[in-house]
């Protein structure tokens, strides 16, 4: 017996037996097959490449681990990252098609097999595969010089370099008539001189560019004739993209430390070392020879970090822990968009700075975080894709309060008083101490008592306050503090003993409190008359709000009561549910409370009609204005959706749009579309707005025609 502990799938093979004693031996063999999971694909490569796929292949591994392949699993990831990530986790053939890719990106592919006992090793292209196709010809070629025996072509690169870049020209050359093509050479550069040609033969060339995916179409001249002539000089400037330069004119050009000038046979090179923006200007060429003179003028740019934001860095809005800072665009972008800004704070009694925001889009930024009377430093930096721009920095600032608590305030006076609650009002601070007074404290005080006891739970803004929970027959004086950013005011002075009094005729609950509007910030309710008035005239009404959960009512109705039988709640926050009551008023006092239900629905539909703002051959930027009724809760977003009109299916486009514009794109040059816009709030979608149909088009044409030539004036010899 031969025991192989812990077995894996390299254990498999034919093992060999063999028996000797004195008279000879005997031989045997037993085949091994190990049930594991399969060892890694072989000659793993690429079978076809273009621009956004590629395939691969591969053959089987040499272990099948004892069971059928069933399956591949095939990884990627880019040559600039270390993590692969799955793409196709089913596949039962050994190739496939990788799709959606970048072009002109590398990347690395591995595939494992899976049998019924795993997923086996994995096999890893060895080198990065980059997706590219062949590139487009050569935009043109010329002859630039021609000779007696030779002549000197130049072309321009091809249009599209198929994603992977160009490594050389192909150049053919042909007799005029003829019908086969001759190699001439294959070169990188996009220039070269054909020579030992025949005199006064006619010639066509024809260039091929090259890259890794293979060869181009080809781009063919004009019949070249060789024979010796006298032409002006020309400018070959394919060397120079988009004839950016950097130089500065005025004067000529010699070689010094910092520009150098080399030429060869069929170039000249003009090299600015470490440029400036200032070196930008404007770089006159010219060239003279027997046959004539040429002149090109180039605009010279030169490309760098951005300079200073504009000035100055404006501090304001000065608290204890935040600031609000402002500033300009730089005068220089150096050359290129502004990306972002950088905003960096350091205390003056420091040298180092921290970091406050980074990606900044807008020119104004708060600063929070800072510590109470620091002395602080500010500066901000424009940062383009060249780089960080210079900073601008701030004056010293100091992080304080410009406030001081509010003055007292004023003349507290009870208004109504009933067995248990009295409705006090009073008016506000004749200084609110430079920020908006947030809350009034309401405290009273008993007659027999020596302490002064907080009235309301939660902030008072308004200038009344119900006191409840108050002994009948008690005597009670109340006062009033202010409270702001800086702290409580000074309490006011206090009101005159008001004595709570048994009440027994109070007027009953309005009839049929309802609402009969609202929007975003305001309620609008109405109620009827009272059955039952107590015996006396209804001289008023109160109407209360409560957030549900809380216990303490808010009197929102102006001092003194109201006299009609509607009342709109107006700077209500949005999202939050509110409990009101109506209660009405009589010689007495308060009646009982009637609640009126607020319901909170799904919004409108958005006001139209939707705007199109720009349209062009694969994009619409279209616009709404919210809706009319929100539903008593914000809009929170838009659902946006877009309809070829040749179908009936709606495709969504955005399904949660903050903004009230947006542009939809991947739209088919020359189709006809509609789109449509839901407002939602949280409690759902409303009715939608459609649009009218937006045919997806530059909204410009060709030019007609010029009208029929004719002429004027006919001379017999217009030299003479």
């Amino acid at each position: 017996m031969l025991v192989i502990p812990d077995c894996t799938r390299n254990d498999a093979g034919r093992y060999n037996l063999i028996l000797t004693n004195a008279a000879g031996e005997k031989t045997a063999h037993v085949n091994v097959r190990v049930l594991d999971s399969p060892g890694p694909p072989i000659n793993l490569k690429p079978k076809h490449i273009d621009k956004e796929s590629i395939t691969l292949q591969w053959e089987l591994p040499l272990i099948d681990g004892g069971s059928k392949i069933t399956n591949y699993i095939i990884e990627k990831r880019e040559s600039t990252r270390k993590a692969y990530s799955t793409i196709i986790s089913v596949c039962p053939n050994s190739t496939v098609r990788i799709p959606d890719l970048a072009e002109g990106s590398e990347y690395y592919f591995r595939v494992s097999a899976e049998n019924e006992y795993g997923i086996g090793e994995s096999v890893e292209t060895t080198d990065p595969i980059r997706a590219s196709q062949a590139p487009t010809p050569p935009e043109s070629v010329y002859a630039t010089d021609v000779t007696k025996t030779s002549v000197s072509l130049a072309w321009t690169k091809p249009k599209h370099d198929g994603g992977s870049r160009v490594t050389g020209y192909v150049l053919e050359a042909q007799k005029k008539g003829g019908d086969q093509w001759s190699h001439v050479t294959t070169v990188k550069t996009m220039d070269f001189i054909v020579k030992n040609l025949n005199e006064n033969e006619q010639y066509i060339f024809r260039v091929m560019a090259v890259n890794h995916s293979g060869r181009s179409g080809p781009c063919d001249s004009k019949p070249v004739t060789i024979k010796e002539t006298i032409t002006m000089p020309e400018f070959d400037l394919r060397g120079i993209c988009q004839k950016i330069v950097i130089a500065r004119g005025g004067k000529d050009i010699e070689n010094t430390m910092k520009l150098t000038i080399k030429m060869t046979d069929l170039t000249t090179t003009l090299i600015n070392k470490d440029s400036l923006r200032r070196d930008g200007g404007e770089f006159v060429l010219t060239a003279t020879n027997v046959g004539g003179f040429a002149k090109h003028i180039f605009n010279v740019k030169v490309l760098d970090r951005p300079g200073p934001p504009g000035g100055p860095l404006v501090v304001s809005d000065i608290t204890s822990d935040n600031c609000i800072l402002e500033w300009a665009p730089p005068a220089d972008d150096g050359g290129a968009e502004i990306d972002h800004y950088v905003i960096e704070k350091r205390e003056s009694s420091r040298l180092a700075w921290t970091n406050s925001a980074s990606g900044l889009t807008d020119t104004q930024f708060k600063v929070n975080k800072l510590l109470k009377g620091n002395e602080y430093i500010f500066r901000v930096m424009a940062v383009n894709k060249y780089g960080v721009g210079e900073p601008l920095e701030s004056a010293p600032t100091i992080a304080n309060n410009p406030w001081v608590p509010a003055d007292p305030p004023k003349d507290p006076e009870v208004t109504i008083i009933t067995k248990d609650s009295m409705i006090l009002m009073w008016k506000a601070p004749e200084y609110d101490g430079g920020t908006p007074i947030t809350n009034y404290n309401i405290e009273r005080k008993d007659k027999i008592g020596l302490r002064w006891v907080k009235c309301n739970k939660k902030k008072v803004k308004d200038l009344q306050f119900k006191v409840t929970g108050l002994l009948v027959t008690h005597e009670y004086e109340f006062r009033i503090l202010a409270e702001n950013a800086a702290g409580l005011s000074l309490p006011s002075n206090s009101s005159p003993f008001y004595k709570a009094t048994d009440t027994l005729y109070e007027p009953g609950p309005p009839g049929n409190p309802r609402v009969v509007d609202t929007n975003k910030s305001s309620i609008t309710i109405a109620w009827n008359k009272p059955n039952y008035d107590g015996g006396s005239e209804i001289t008023g009404y109160i109407v209360e709000t409560c957030i549900p959960g809380e216990e303490e009512w808010t009197i929102v109705t102006p001092p003194g009561g109201l006299m009609g039988t509607s009342f709109t709640l107006m700077n209500l926050e949005e999202d939050k549910e509110y409990m009101i009551q109506v209660s009405a008023v009589n010689s007495e006092g308060i009646g009982e409370e009637a609640t009126i239900p607020v319901v909170l629905d799904k919004p409108g539909p958005p006001k139209g009609p939707i705007k199109v703002e720009a349209v062009t051959t694969d994009s619409v930027l279209f616009s709404w204005t919210p809706p009319e009724y929100d539903g008593g809760a914000t809009i929170n977003s838009y659902l946006v959706e877009k309809r070829d009109t040749s179908t009936q299916t709606w495709l969504v486009v955005s399904p949660n749009h903050a903004r009230t514009t947006i542009k939809a794109s991947r739209l088919k040059n020359g189709s006809e579309y509609q789109f449509r816009v839901t407002a939602q709030n949280r409690y759902g979608k409303g009715p939608s707005l459609t649009s009218g149909s937006v045919v997806a088009e530059y909204p410009f044409k060709l030019p007609g025609p010029p009208g029929t030539p004719s002429y004027t004036l006919l001379l017999k010899n217009p030299g003479g």
